[in-house]
């Protein structure tokens, strides 16, 4: 490895750090692995809100976290930062072959199915969250065929389970019938967004924040005006959301 790369300095670093401070001697990688998933959260978050030096600083402590595993693989004598890379060209390899002259092309979810050991849909980790667990899913069941040619066959499912949710809630269901019939419906949207080329994590992102920020506008205006948004009442408070909305939509560049 490169001590002059990026990981190079970043593994050099931490060795540096263990070798004089007992803090980072003392780290291992159960100690870590809290860091791990909050720089991870906190990445994602900063690639959501689309701020360079944001992102530039999270992708920073996110190095120094996989550096920190590195460098205490090396010590325990396990594999080393070279060991890694090594293993990660290979797996590009396999499924990339048509790139690299070793065989013709397959799809990404195909070639690493491939390497899962019980079926199409071994191996994805039980802590992905619902949202993308559902994304996943389909793209394993897609890579062999079961799927729908367009986003029309996904959309009209959309229209399906939404007419059961209704069906359900007029019908006075129970709570479990009517959580599996939202939860087909959820499931239905996502595939609608996979279909449609829209990462449906990133869609409900991005529709999370401008809720998000509309509301807390609809508070200031509200405290603005003297509104106690407890006894403001819906329509009061609808009309102040339709002027928040209005004057963003306003503020927006054209398209073209």
């Amino acid at each position: 490895m490169q001590t002059d790369s990026a990981l190079g300095r970043a593994v050099a670093l931490v060795r540096d750090l263990r070798e004089r401070c007992p803090w980072d001697r003392a780290q291992t990688r159960d100690t870590l692995r809290p860091y791990l998933v909050e720089e991870t959260l906190e990445l994602d978050e900063a690639l959501g809100g689309g701020d360079p030096a944001a992102i530039r600083g999270e992708l920073a402590d996110l190095l120094l976290n996989i550096a920190f595993q590195l460098v205490i693989a090396e010590d325990l004598g396990e594999f080393t930062a070279d060991d890694v890379a090594t293993t990660l060209e290979r797996k590009m390899y396999r499924r990339h072959p048509h790139l690299f002259d070793l065989g013709p092309p397959e799809s990404w979810e195909k070639s690493k199915a491939k390497e899962q050991a019980g079926g199409m849909l071994a191996g994805l980790p039980p802590t992905l969250s619902p949202l993308l667990m559902a994304q996943r899913l389909q793209e394993r069941a897609a890579a062999i065929g079961f799927d729908w040619p367009d986003a029309e066959g996904p959309l009209e499912k959309v229209r399906e389970e939404t007419s059961e949710v209704a069906a359900e809630l007029e019908g006075g269901s129970r709570q479990e019938a009517l959580t599996a019939e939202v939860g087909d419906l959820l499931f239905a949207v996502v595939n609608l967004a996979r279909k449609a080329g829209v990462p449906p994590t990133t869609a409900l992102d991005h529709a999370n924040r401008k809720f998000r920020r509309r509301f807390e506008t609809v508070e200031t205006m509200a405290q603005t005006r003297g509104l106690d948004l407890h006894d403001a009442g819906l329509d009061e408070l609808d009309a102040i959301w339709d002027e928040v909305k209005a004057l963003e939509e306003a503020s927006e560049p054209p398209y073209g």
